[in-house]
C-alpha cells in the first residue's frame, strides 16, 4: 500500500499523496516496533525482572509516538513550504492515478483498524490497541488527501497542500494519545474507577470481610496490581483471618484476567 501510494503521487504530481505515502511507511516501522514491544512483554519473570516485562509496550508505545511526531513533522513542514513559497500553483492533475490511490487507502486501512482493534482487544495489549489507532489516522490522512487531490484537480491546487497539513495534525494528535497512553501506563496510573469499583464488590462478597480499608491500583504494562486492605473481626485467630484473606487474592485474581498479582493486608476490626 506504502509503494502504491508513493507511485501514485509521483505519477499524478501530488504531493498530498506523497505525503500519506510517508503516514503509511511510518505504519510499517512502528508494527515492526509493536511486535518486538508484544513479544518482549509476553516473556516470563527473571531474576532481573521479577514483575515481569509488560512495561516493555510502553516503550514500544513512547517510540511509535515519536516516529509519528517525525512523520507528521516532515509532512507538515513540506506542506508550510509548499504554500508559502506559492510552489502549489505550479501543481497539475492529469492522471486519477492518486484519487484511485487514496479510495484504496480509506479501505484498506479502515478494515486494517477494525482487524488490529479486535485483536488488540482479545490480548489486552495496549501497544496494538495504539497501532490500531495509527492504522484509523491513516484512513483519515487518506479522507484528507482525496479532498485535497480532488480539490487541487477542480483547480483549487491550494487545497492540495492543506489536505498535507490536515493529515499532520491527525497524525500530531494520534501521537500525542499514544504518548499520554504510554506515561500513564509507565508512571503506575491507577486503573478505571468502574474497575476499581468491581474489585472492591467483589472482596466484599467474600465471607468474613467486614469492610474494605483501602484499596490501591497501579497500571503496569497491560497489567493491573492491587493493594487491598480487608477488615475482619479482631476475634479471629491469624489462620483464620489468613484464610479469609486467601479467598478475596484467588477471587480477585481470578475474576479479573488483567490482574496479575493482588496484596491482602488483615486489619483488625476493633468495636467501640
Amino acid at each position: 500500500l506504502t509503494l502504491f501510494k508513493l507511485f501514485a503521487g509521483i505519477v499524478a504530481n501530488s504531493g498530498a499523496m506523497i505525503s500519506d505515502a510517508v503516514h503509511s511507511a511510518s505504519d510499517v516501522f512502528s508494527g515492526i516496533i509493536v511486535i518486538v514491544g508484544v513479544r518482549l512483554s509476553a516473556r516470563e519473570s527473571d531474576s532481573d525482572h521479577p514483575y515481569g516485562h509488560e512495561r516493555f509496550e510502553c516503550v514500544a508505545e513512547i517510540i511509535l509516538a515519536v516516529v509519528l511526531f517525525l512523520a507528521g513533522g516532515a509532512i507538515g513542514i513540506e506542506a508550510l513550504k509548499s504554500i508559502f513559497t506559492g510552489a502549489y500553483t505550479e501543481l497539475s492533475f492529469r492522471n486519477p492515478l492518486a484519487l484511485i490511490a487514496a479510495i484504496t487507502s480509506i479501505v484498506v486501512k479502515e478494515a486494517m483498524f477494525w482487524y488490529t482493534k479486535i485483536n488488540a482487544k482479545r490480548i489486552d495489549s495496549p501497544s496494538l490497541s495504539a497501532e490500531a489507532w495509527h492504522h484509523r489516522s491513516d484512513a483519515l490522512s487518506s479522507v484528507g488527501a482525496l479532498i485535497g487531490i480532488g480539490g487541487a484537480a477542480l483547480g483549487f491546487p491550494i487545497l492540495e497542500p492543506i489536505a498535507s497539513i490536515v493529515i499532520c495534525l491527525f497524525i500530531f494528535k494520534v501521537a500525542f494519545d499514544v504518548f499520554k497512553d504510554a506515561v500513564d501506563r509507565m508512571v503506575d496510573h491507577s486503573c478505571d474507577e468502574e474497575t476499581e469499583a468491581k474489585i472492591k464488590a467483589c472482596a466484599e462478597e467474600i465471607e468474613g470481610v467486614e469492610q474494605i480499608d483501602l484499596l490501591r491500583t497501579r497500571v503496569f504494562g497491560n497489567k493491573i496490581y492491587v493493594d487491598i486492605e480487608i477488615g475482619v473481626d479482631s476475634a479471629l485467630s491469624v489462620c483464620t483471618a489468613h484464610g479469609i484473606a486467601e479467598k478475596v487474592h484467588d477471587a480477585v485474581e481470578d475474576g479479573f484476567p488483567q490482574v496479575k498479582h493482588v496484596m491482602v493486608h488483615v486489619n483488625p476490626l476493633i468495636e467501640n
